[in-house]
Parts: structure tokens; sequence; C-alpha cells
């Protein structure tokens, strides 16, 4: 079909822009775990960890108070005291080992089922009836959605749990130990000269001033991070679709002894990826100096706040060791930004990007949703009809020669047209893929209508798997495979039926077009419609599969896309298909805030 290619589209950059588009698919990926089957129990893992943290929370605070005791006794040189504050020490750190393990087998938990959540969502979106193909032809926001469901929503579920666990355990954490620390601190007294002075929660202020300054630089330096992720993640998918390209049609490319000029692709994706690399590690250099230059200063920072109170001799040295430790609690609480900007730069182009597919899907139902669309219906007598049908595309317009036509149940028709006339479009049209244009088409109510396209979709598992789908395999008794089979001269693959195999690396172009064949013989269907099917099988299946349609499927109404060659007395008449490049043309659609090229055909 014309317009633009998929590789073309590919080369688009996919990097979420558009305004408040963050908010957006923030909302959209919330409303997706809230109708998602894992929702309660998602809910009951959230207030099991919640309450694992609290505890945890509680044992640290127990752990600090701690350190004043044990201190002390090592100052005053008390063994018995030093020796029961390790068996109190022992039974402190053995719950606290208790909670750490619960805590992480509830992560696993949570990132586990929000990751099935997230998915099932997506998936469940793209295969509603038609949208998975119109997302294919939306342009470029519709490219690689695979990798957008499987793994860029399994990065989103981890980085997700990891991020939202540790900013509630450094926000309980926090809370807990700013008492602690404003407790420890009120006390202190400052001597300059002949005056003193004490500063209320002098070391909760001091650890507040020196985190947030640590988070504020760390935003400022590692904030690119998100631009540069999300076009890393693009870059990667086209070298990955260049691969399975080439994987893909190897035979083809090696014939044509094309393997350099593939290599020279190649090597331009992977370039790409290298310089979106480079300009991720050099912001992650300059977010280490900052990260790691407060790091190696925390060593000494708290011990730097507490010294004046320390040697003015108004501070025990157990009283500063769980100074020292409170202070590192609130520190290391404050500084979760810190040590988390990165990972925060990466889930939020993560989530953009699930986002942004997800709403493209809920979208695609309405692409194009100020353009005109065929009218179907359902015929009274069981005919197919078309009057003034007109289809448009990005590149006109396709009208058939006879503006109302009926093909009565039973009947053959042939349609034909020259390359690029739009036989695939109306094909696709009358399954409900290609609703753009005017006109109306009836459909026989009623009645079963089997779709054959130029290469048939052949599923994983056995032989008969392939042969029922999408049916259930009971309905069939087992003579009528073989007797399928059979009809289309692949008696040779009965002993097969139960054997699972990759069939559409197994069997030969020819033969998979056969086993289509055999799939209708089976399913014997009221109409079928057929995209160009017939034009690469040999002379030999061209006669059996005639046979077929002279037999078992007499009665079966064709409409056949192909060129008049393909006849041989098999259509009762012929009807012409033209395109017209001055007729109307589908616009440019605007989706999310983008304006984005027409379907692609």
């Amino acid at each position: 079909m014309p317009g633009k290619s998929f590789t073309q589209a590919n080369r688009e950059p996919l990097a979420p822009d558009f305004d408040g588009g963050f908010f957006n698919h923030l909302k959209m990926a919330r409303q997706a775990l809230a109708s998602s089957p894992v929702r309660k129990t998602l809910t009951w893992l959230s207030l099991s960890i919640l309450g694992v943290i609290i505890a945890t929370s509680a044992g640290q605070i127990v752990l600090n108070r701690w350190n004043k005791p044990f201190y002390d006794a090592l100052e005053r040189r008390d063994l018995a005291a030093f020796l029961d504050q390790l068996m109190i020490f022992a039974v402190i750190a053995g719950c606290l080992l208790v909670l750490n393990v619960g805590q992480q087998w509830l992560n696993q938990m949570i990132r586990l089922k929000l990751r099935e959540g997230l998915t099932l969502d997506l998936i469940t979106e793209w295969l509603r009836p038609g949208r998975a193909f119109r997302l294919a032809n939306a342009g470029a926001v519709g490219v690689n959605p695979d990798q957008r469901m499987q793994q860029d929503a399994g990065h989103l579920a981890d980085l997700t749990t990891d991020l939202g666990i540790g900013l509630l355990q450094a926000s309980i954490l926090l809370v807990s130990f700013v008492g602690v620390l404003w407790s420890l601190s009120s006390g202190f007294v400052f001597h300059v000269g002949e005056s003193s002075f004490s500063i209320p929660g002098y070391m909760v202020w001091a650890a507040i001033i020196y985190a947030g300054s640590a988070s504020f630089l760390s935003w400022l330096v590692g904030r690119p991070l998100i631009t540069q992720n999300s076009d890393r993640y693009s870059r990667e998918a086209e070298l990955r679709f260049s691969m399975v390209r080439i994987n893909q049609n190897i035979d083809a490319i090696s014939l044509a002894r094309g393997e350099a000029d593939e290599r020279r692709r190649l090597e331009l994706d992977l370039a790409s990826v290298l310089a979106a690399l480079r300009r991720i590690f050099a912001t992650q250099i300059n977010l280490a100096w900052v990260t790691d230059g407060y790091g190696w200063f925390t060593v000494v920072a708290p011990i730097l706040v507490a010294a004046p109170v320390y040697f003015a001799g108004d501070l025990s040295f157990g009283g500063l060791m769980m100074a020292v430790s409170a202070f590192n609690q609130v520190h290391a609480s404050l500084r979760w930004f810190i040590n988390n900007v990165g990972a925060i730069a990466d889930w939020r182009a993560t989530l953009m990007r699930v986002g942004m597919i997800r709403s493209v899907l809920v979208a695609a139902d309405v692409l194009h949703d100020k353009e005109d669309r065929i009218a179907f219906g359902e015929s009274s007598d069981g005919s197919l009809a078309f009057d003034n049908l007109e289809i448009v595309s990005p590149s006109g317009c396709t009208r058939l020669s006879e503006p109302h036509l009926r093909v009565k149940p039973g009947e053959r028709v042939l349609v034909v047209g020259e390359a690029g006339a739009g036989k695939t479009l109306l094909f696709r049209a009358l399954a409900g893929l290609w609703p753009w244009g005017k006109g109306r088409i009836e459909l026989p109510g009623g009645k079963q209508v089997a779709f054959l396209p130029r290469a048939s979709y052949v599923p994983p598992g056995t032989l008969r798997d392939v042969l029922c789908y999408p049916s259930a395999d009971r309905q069939f008794a087992e003579a009528e495979f073989a007797e399928a089979l059979q009809a289309v001269g692949l008696e040779r693959l009965t002993g097969s039926l139960d054997r699972v195999a990759s069939w559409s690396e197994e069997l030969n172009t020819d033969e998979l077009r056969l086993v289509a064949f055999a799939r209708l013989r089976l399913h014997r269907p009221d109409w079928v419609i057929i995209d160009e099917a017939f034009d690469t099988i040999d002379a030999a299946a061209h006669e059996r599969v005639r046979a077929m349609f002279e037999g078992e499927l007499a009665d079966t109404g064709v409409i056949y896309f192909g060129p008049a060659r393909q006849s041989g007395g098999l259509f009762d008449r012929t009807v012409h298909l033209a395109k017209d490049k001055r007729g109307p043309a589908l616009k440019k659609i605007r989706l999310e805030g983008r304006t984005r090229a027409a379907a692609d055909a």
C-alpha cells in the first residue's frame, strides 16, 4: 500500500515532547492499575510492606538508642556492661534481619504483580479488535509496541517498586529520626568567648541544609538524563528492529549480496545508540562528581557538626555516637533524592514511553475522527454489496469500476487493478480494518466470512493448532484434518498433526499458502475474501485449490484480489479497481499534541 514504509517511520524520534505529558501518562498508568485484576493483591502487598517498614523504623530507633550505653560502656572500659549491650544488640539485629528479609520478599512480589498488571493492561488494549492494525499504521508513535509492552513495562515496574518503596522507607525514617535528632541536639550549647547560646534542633537544620544543597545540585546536573534516556531507548529499539528485519530477510539479502549495505545500515544504527550512550555517560560522570563528593564528606560531616559541643565537654562519647547515628539516618532519608536522581530520570522517561503507547492505544479508535468513514451494514439476502464506495489513503482515493455492486451467495468475483490501485486497501476495508472513505459496504449477516491475506499467520504449536486457528480443535473430527491436508496435496503431513514445530520456518512459502487453503477446507466458510494468495503457487497446487472450490467449497462465495491471468474459469465476473489520485486523500492527524503523518499503509 502507498505511503511511508515501516522502516522509514521507525527513523523518526519517539521521545515524548508534548506539554503536560508526564502528568497525563502518570494518570494513565494509575488508571491502568486501578482496572487491573491484580489491584487487590497489590493493595494488600502495599499495606504489608508499609507495616514492615514502620516496624523496621521502630527497630532503627531502638538501635540508635542502644548506641549511647554501648559506647559509654566502651569509654568506661566496663566489660560486664559491654557484654550485656552485645546481647541486646543480637536481639535487635535478629529482629531487624527478619524484617529486612520480609521487606525484600514483599518488594519482589510487588514488582512481579506490578509488571503483571501493567503488561496485561497494555496487551488487552493492544489486542482489541482492529486496534493493533490501526496502531501499526499510526506513524512513528506506533512503532515497536512490543518493546514498550515487554521491556519498558517491565523496567517501569522495577523502577516504580524500588523508587516507591525507597521513598516510603526514607520518609518514615525521616519522620522517626527528626524527632530523635531534635531531642538530642536541643541541649547543645555553644560557647563563644564569654557568651553561650543554643540553637533548637541544631543538627536537624544542619542535616536539612546539607542534604538540600546536595539534592538541588544533583537535580541541576542530572536533569538531562530524562530526555537522554528516552532518546537512548528509541535508538536501541531502532537497532533491534534493524537486526530483526535482516534476520527475517536474510535469504533475499544473501542472494542479492547485500550484506555490505546492511552492515552499513547497522553501523549507522549502532553509531546512533553509542552517541546516545555517550551523552548519558557524560551526564552520569558529572553527576558522580556531585553525589560521590557529598558521599565522602558525609563520613565526617555529622562529627564536624557535633564536634563543638563534644570538645566543650557538654556531650559524652556515647551521646556523640548516638547523635552521629541519628544525623546519618536523617541525612540518608533526605539524600534519597541524591542517590536516586539517575533512577528517577530513567523512571520518568520510561513512564512517559509506556504512558504514550497506552494513550495512543486508547486514541487509536478515533484516529482521523474528522474524516468521512465507510458505512457498514448487513445485507438481508446474504449477499455482499458495495454502494458508491470510495476508500481514501494518504496517496489518494480508490474506486470500483461499478458504483453499485452486489455479489450473490456462492458467486465468485475477481477484482483486478494495476499495481498500487489499492487492492489490499479494499481487502482491509472489507475486513473492517480500514474504515476511512465514503459509501457503504453490506456484509452477509449471520454468515461466516474468512479473510485470506497474502501471507497467512501461522500460530505456534502443533499443526493441528495451525489448521484449527482460531477455533478449538475439538470441533473437528480426526478424519477432517486428513481430508483437508489431502485436498491441497499435503497428505505427507497427516502424521505430524500433533507435532510441535516452527511451521513458518519448516514449510516453504507454497506449502504455507496450501496450509491456509487447507484451513479453509476445514472450516468451510460461507464467504472467503482472498488477497493474491494464488499468485505464487505452482500449476499443480493451483489445480488442487481450484478443485477444492469446485467441490467441497462449491457453495462458498469468493472475492479474489489479484491479476486477471489467475481467473482460469473459476470466477463468474471481473471488476476493475482504479486509483483516483485527484480524489480526496487522508489528511494528517494530530495525536496527543503531536502532528503525525496520516496512517501509513
